[in-house]
């Protein structure tokens, strides 16, 4: 990293989060020594006055220079639909709140960079496959998660009119479905990866005869490896300086049958797996093109899915042990 950025005060929202401790383990590696951590118990963002002092007291008596920000209510299909109005009134405020908050803090007028990481849930449901990201207005995007995808396009709009009015230099990145050690496996409706290995570790560990997931598993996706992600996101803040929408992600589809055969396979799991065809499969593809990443970040995903799962499940077990039982 270059030398006046690995000298930057450094503001990483959700500093504290599963993306966000990947990210400032690799800013601490890069050589970065003033990195302020934000945290929703300490800052909500939702605010505009908790906004306001986050840019405050980070660094007390000087301003920040570089804020990614990360904060974000997120979750899986059955969150969204169980409480859209929450997920689109925090990610929405946070937008909001802090954009102008980096622009009161000075950063505009070419001093200071705000790196925004929206998501590829932006894209509309019908957007060709894989999604590129000229497509990114060229219709609504899955109902089933608009309440966080609207809100979290709205900041591409904000950005671009804050860098024409007030030179607020941003950059706009989307990333694919994270995962990875540190994710959230403690919430059952979370997101696909981590709810399939604590499924399939608890399962495996009562030696059960059967293993239920939703949908039909016909649904493919892309997953990519958390600290792939955050070198990314590093290479952004020493590239970009304009909200253009760039992909991040590997490129590579999987159906969700595929990956929850492979996590049942390296927990162990020997049952049978029932698909309740009840459930919802959301989208039915969602693949993203990484070209514009590759060509203006000269940046690629390294770590390969199973790898990145292996990785995953044993830093899961290592924290949440499961109590093995007598087979029946």
């Amino acid at each position: 990293m270059p030398a006046e950025i690995a000298g930057s005060r450094i503001i990483v929202t959700g500093g504290q989060g599963f993306l966000g401790g990947a990210v400032c383990r690799a800013l601490e590696a890069a050589g970065c020594e003033h990195v302020f951590a934000a945290s929703h118990a300490v800052h909500d963002l939702t605010t505009e006055s908790g906004a306001n002092r986050l840019m405050r007291e980070a660094f007390p008596g000087h301003a920040p220079e570089i804020v990614i920000h990360l904060a974000a209510r997120v979750g899986g299909i059955q969150a969204n639909a169980d409480r859209p109005g929450d997920f689109f009134r925090d990610n929405m405020a946070m937008t909001l709140n802090v954009i102008e908050a980096c622009r009161r803090a000075g950063l505009g007028n070419d001093r200071g960079k705000l790196v925004y990481i929206a998501s590829t849930g932006c894209y509309p449901k019908l957007a060709p496959v894989p999604h590129r990201e000229e497509d990114l207005w060229a219709g609504y995007p899955d109902p089933s998660i608009a309440s966080y995808a609207v809100a979290k396009r709205a900041a591409f709009t904000m950005l671009e009119s804050y860098r024409t009015q007030f030179g607020l230099r941003s950059a706009f990145l989307m990333p694919i479905n994270l995962y990875g050690p540190g994710d959230h496996f403690e919430d059952p409706a979370g997101h696909v990866i981590p709810a399939l290995v604590r499924r399939f570790s608890e399962a495996q560990a009562r030696w059960d005869k059967e293993a239920v997931c939703w949908g039909s598993g016909s649904p493919t996706r892309e997953f990519l490896y958390v600290d792939d992600a955050a070198q990314a996101i590093l290479r952004a803040v020493e590239r970009i300086d304009t909200p253009t929408p760039i992909n991040i992600g590997t490129g590579q589809e999987v159906s969700i049958r595929q990956v929850t055969q492979m996590i049942a396979q390296l927990v162990g799991f020997q049952g049978l797996i029932h698909w309740d065809k009840t459930k919802p499969d959301g989208s039915a593809r969602r693949t993203i093109d990484t070209a514009k990443a590759r060509r203006l970040l000269e940046w690629e995903a390294t770590t390969p899915l199973r790898q990145g799962l292996q990785q995953t499940i044993s830093w899961y077990r290592a924290r949440y042990p499961a109590p093995q039982t007598v087979p029946a």
